[in-house]
Protein backbone atom coordinates (compact mmCIF):
# COMPACT_ATOMS: atom_id res chain seq x y z
CA UNK A 1 0.00 0.00 0.00
CA UNK A 2 1.03 3.61 -0.83
CA UNK A 3 0.87 6.27 1.53
CA UNK A 4 1.82 9.86 1.52
CA UNK A 5 2.31 11.85 4.48
CA UNK A 6 2.08 15.61 4.81
CA UNK A 7 3.46 16.59 8.05
CA UNK A 8 5.88 19.62 8.33
CA UNK A 9 6.95 18.65 11.94
CA UNK A 10 9.94 16.15 11.04
CA UNK A 11 10.17 14.44 14.23
CA UNK A 12 6.84 13.15 13.77
CA UNK A 13 7.26 12.71 9.56
CA UNK A 14 9.83 10.58 10.56
CA UNK A 15 7.90 8.75 13.52
CA UNK A 16 5.39 7.72 11.10
CA UNK A 17 7.21 7.25 7.88
CA UNK A 18 9.99 4.62 9.80
CA UNK A 19 6.78 2.88 11.74
CA UNK A 20 4.86 2.61 8.53
CA UNK A 21 7.80 1.14 6.34
CA UNK A 22 8.01 -1.37 9.59
CA UNK A 23 4.48 -2.03 8.76
CA UNK A 24 5.79 -2.89 4.79
CA UNK A 25 3.72 0.25 3.65
CA UNK A 26 5.46 2.99 0.77
CA UNK A 27 5.87 5.79 2.00
CA UNK A 28 6.34 9.33 0.71
CA UNK A 29 6.94 12.12 2.70
CA UNK A 30 6.00 16.18 1.91
CA UNK A 31 7.17 18.56 4.40
CA UNK A 32 4.38 21.42 3.04
CA UNK A 33 1.23 22.09 1.65
CA UNK A 34 2.63 23.06 -1.83
CA UNK A 35 4.83 19.87 -2.04
CA UNK A 36 2.16 17.71 -0.74
CA UNK A 37 -0.22 18.76 -3.64
CA UNK A 38 2.53 18.18 -6.56
CA UNK A 39 3.18 14.37 -4.97
CA UNK A 40 -0.35 13.89 -5.19
CA UNK A 41 -1.05 15.62 -8.56
CA UNK A 42 1.96 13.39 -10.00
CA UNK A 43 1.43 10.30 -8.05
CA UNK A 44 -1.11 7.78 -7.03
CA UNK A 45 -1.76 7.18 -3.61
CA UNK A 46 -3.70 4.69 -1.56
CA UNK A 47 -3.52 6.66 1.78
CA UNK A 48 -2.99 10.14 2.46
CA UNK A 49 -2.28 10.69 6.20
CA UNK A 50 -2.13 15.43 6.10
CA UNK A 51 -1.22 17.65 9.28
CA UNK A 52 -4.18 20.71 9.32
CA UNK A 53 -1.50 23.01 10.00
CA UNK A 54 1.28 23.31 6.96
CA UNK A 55 3.34 25.82 5.29
CA UNK A 56 2.31 27.41 2.09
CA UNK A 57 -0.83 25.54 1.80
CA UNK A 58 -3.21 24.28 5.11
CA UNK A 59 -4.19 20.95 5.03
CA UNK A 60 -7.91 22.08 4.93
CA UNK A 61 -7.36 23.77 1.21
CA UNK A 62 -5.29 21.25 0.09
CA UNK A 63 -7.80 18.47 0.84
CA UNK A 64 -10.31 21.31 -0.86
CA UNK A 65 -8.52 21.39 -3.81
CA UNK A 66 -7.69 17.66 -3.82
CA UNK A 67 -11.45 16.85 -3.88
CA UNK A 68 -12.58 19.68 -6.24
CA UNK A 69 -10.05 18.28 -8.99
CA UNK A 70 -11.58 14.59 -8.11
CA UNK A 71 -8.98 13.00 -6.24
CA UNK A 72 -10.87 10.27 -4.57
CA UNK A 73 -7.54 9.09 -2.38
CA UNK A 74 -8.47 8.45 1.29
CA UNK A 75 -7.63 11.47 3.58
CA UNK A 76 -7.00 10.78 7.36
CA UNK A 77 -6.50 14.34 8.96
CA UNK A 78 -4.21 15.13 11.69
CA UNK A 79 -4.73 17.80 14.04
CA UNK A 80 -3.63 19.29 17.24
CA UNK A 81 -7.55 20.76 17.29
CA UNK A 82 -9.76 18.48 19.05
CA UNK A 83 -12.61 20.41 19.31
CA UNK A 84 -16.23 18.79 17.70
CA UNK A 85 -16.30 21.95 15.20
CA UNK A 86 -12.28 21.46 14.01
CA UNK A 87 -13.81 17.82 13.71
CA UNK A 88 -16.39 18.61 11.47
CA UNK A 89 -14.65 21.15 9.19
CA UNK A 90 -12.11 18.54 8.65
CA UNK A 91 -14.74 16.47 7.81
CA UNK A 92 -16.43 18.73 5.31
CA UNK A 93 -13.45 19.71 3.30
CA UNK A 94 -13.09 16.25 2.07
CA UNK A 95 -11.26 14.34 4.48
CA UNK A 96 -12.76 10.71 5.06
CA UNK A 97 -11.41 10.46 8.56
CA UNK A 98 -9.94 12.88 11.37
CA UNK A 99 -7.54 11.84 14.23
CA UNK A 100 -6.41 14.55 17.10
CA UNK A 101 -2.87 14.52 18.23
CA UNK A 102 -1.27 13.28 19.88
CA UNK A 103 -2.21 9.50 19.15
CA UNK A 104 -0.98 5.95 19.46
CA UNK A 105 0.71 4.84 16.46
CA UNK A 106 -1.77 2.00 16.82
CA UNK A 107 -4.84 3.72 16.77
CA UNK A 108 -3.59 5.20 13.28
CA UNK A 109 -2.32 1.90 11.67
CA UNK A 110 -5.80 0.82 12.36
CA UNK A 111 -7.82 3.66 10.86
CA UNK A 112 -5.56 3.07 7.69
CA UNK A 113 -6.87 -0.30 7.74
CA UNK A 114 -10.51 0.82 8.04
CA UNK A 115 -9.96 3.12 5.36
CA UNK A 116 -8.32 1.08 3.01
CA UNK A 117 -11.02 -1.90 3.68
CA UNK A 118 -13.28 0.69 3.51
CA UNK A 119 -11.63 1.62 -0.33
CA UNK A 120 -11.49 -2.20 -1.45
CA UNK A 121 -15.29 -2.40 -0.79
CA UNK A 122 -15.94 0.09 -3.32
CA UNK A 123 -13.71 -0.67 -6.12
CA UNK A 124 -11.15 -2.71 -7.27
CA UNK A 125 -7.98 -0.70 -7.55
CA UNK A 126 -6.66 -1.16 -11.54
CA UNK A 127 -3.52 0.34 -12.76
CA UNK A 128 -3.40 1.04 -16.35
CA UNK A 129 -0.62 1.61 -19.06
CA UNK A 130 -1.44 0.95 -22.75
CA UNK A 131 -2.82 -2.26 -23.03
CA UNK A 132 -0.89 -3.60 -19.70
CA UNK A 133 -4.08 -3.78 -16.86
CA UNK A 134 -2.85 -4.62 -12.98
CA UNK A 135 -6.00 -5.31 -10.77
CA UNK A 136 -3.56 -4.60 -7.22
CA UNK A 137 -6.66 -5.63 -4.97
CA UNK A 138 -6.82 -9.49 -6.58
CA UNK A 139 -3.28 -9.38 -8.12
CA UNK A 140 -4.21 -10.00 -11.61
CA UNK A 141 -2.25 -8.58 -14.68
CA UNK A 142 -3.22 -8.56 -18.07
CA UNK A 143 -1.70 -7.48 -21.38
CA UNK A 144 -4.21 -7.57 -24.15
CA UNK A 145 -6.03 -10.81 -23.68
CA UNK A 146 -3.10 -12.46 -22.24
CA UNK A 147 -2.88 -13.52 -18.47
CA UNK A 148 0.71 -12.80 -17.22
CA UNK A 149 1.60 -14.87 -13.52
CA UNK A 150 4.29 -12.50 -11.81
CA UNK A 151 6.37 -13.43 -8.76
CA UNK A 152 5.60 -11.28 -4.84
CA UNK A 153 8.51 -9.23 -5.94
CA UNK A 154 7.31 -8.97 -9.29
CA UNK A 155 4.19 -7.81 -8.58
CA UNK A 156 5.32 -5.48 -6.21
CA UNK A 157 7.96 -3.70 -8.38
CA UNK A 158 5.35 -3.66 -11.39
CA UNK A 159 3.00 -1.69 -9.24
CA UNK A 160 5.87 0.89 -8.39
CA UNK A 161 6.50 1.46 -11.93
CA UNK A 162 2.81 1.50 -12.55
CA UNK A 163 1.70 4.10 -10.24
CA UNK A 164 4.51 6.44 -11.51
CA UNK A 165 3.66 6.28 -15.35
CA UNK A 166 5.69 8.49 -17.22
CA UNK A 167 8.29 9.20 -14.48
CA UNK A 168 11.54 7.67 -13.70
CA UNK A 169 11.54 5.37 -10.66
CA UNK A 170 15.27 5.53 -9.09
CA UNK A 171 16.94 2.21 -8.64
CA UNK A 172 17.01 3.66 -4.78
CA UNK A 173 13.69 3.93 -4.45
CA UNK A 174 13.19 0.33 -5.81
CA UNK A 175 15.24 -1.29 -3.65
CA UNK A 176 13.41 0.45 -0.42
CA UNK A 177 10.31 -0.69 -1.88
CA UNK A 178 10.89 -3.88 -2.13
CA UNK A 179 13.88 -4.59 0.70
CA UNK A 180 13.24 -1.68 3.41
CA UNK A 181 16.49 -1.32 4.69
CA UNK A 182 18.49 -4.35 3.25
CA UNK A 183 21.28 -4.16 1.73
CA UNK A 184 20.44 -4.75 -2.55
CA UNK A 185 23.24 -4.88 -5.30
CA UNK A 186 21.91 -3.08 -8.04
CA UNK A 187 22.67 -6.10 -10.13
CA UNK A 188 19.66 -7.84 -8.30
CA UNK A 189 17.71 -5.07 -9.94
CA UNK A 190 18.53 -5.57 -13.02
CA UNK A 191 17.83 -9.09 -12.84
CA UNK A 192 14.11 -8.60 -12.14
CA UNK A 193 13.63 -5.99 -14.58
CA UNK A 194 15.19 -8.56 -17.50
CA UNK A 195 12.66 -11.22 -15.82
CA UNK A 196 9.53 -8.74 -15.92
CA UNK A 197 10.21 -7.28 -19.02
CA UNK A 198 10.36 -10.59 -20.82
CA UNK A 199 6.81 -11.14 -19.05
CA UNK A 200 5.30 -8.17 -19.50
CA UNK A 201 6.83 -6.72 -23.42
CA UNK A 202 7.64 -9.98 -24.97
CA UNK A 203 6.24 -10.84 -28.36
CA UNK A 204 4.95 -7.23 -28.51
CA UNK A 205 5.58 -4.31 -30.45
CA UNK A 206 4.80 -1.98 -28.03
CA UNK A 207 7.40 -1.56 -25.23
CA UNK A 208 6.16 -0.31 -22.43
CA UNK A 209 9.12 -1.11 -19.66
CA UNK A 210 12.12 1.67 -20.43
CA UNK A 211 15.64 2.10 -18.66
CA UNK A 212 16.57 5.91 -17.32
CA UNK A 213 20.57 5.12 -18.04
CA UNK A 214 22.13 5.26 -14.62
CA UNK A 215 19.21 6.65 -12.79
CA UNK A 216 16.81 3.91 -12.97
CA UNK A 217 13.10 2.64 -15.10
CA UNK A 218 9.68 3.84 -15.29
CA UNK A 219 6.69 2.25 -17.81
CA UNK A 220 5.34 4.20 -20.29
CA UNK A 221 3.28 4.00 -23.23
CA UNK A 222 5.04 6.95 -25.38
Amino acid sequence: MNILIVEDDTNIALYLRNGLVEESFIVDVASDGAEGLAKIRQNTYDIIILDWMLPSLSGIDLCVIARKNDINTPILMLSAKSDIRDKIEGLNCGADDYLPKPFSFDELLARIYALARRRTLQHDIILEVSNLTFNVSKRKVKRGEKNIKLTTKEYELLELLMQSKGHMVSIKKITTHLWQDETVSDSIIKVMIYHLRNKIDEDENQKLIKTVRKFGYKIDDI
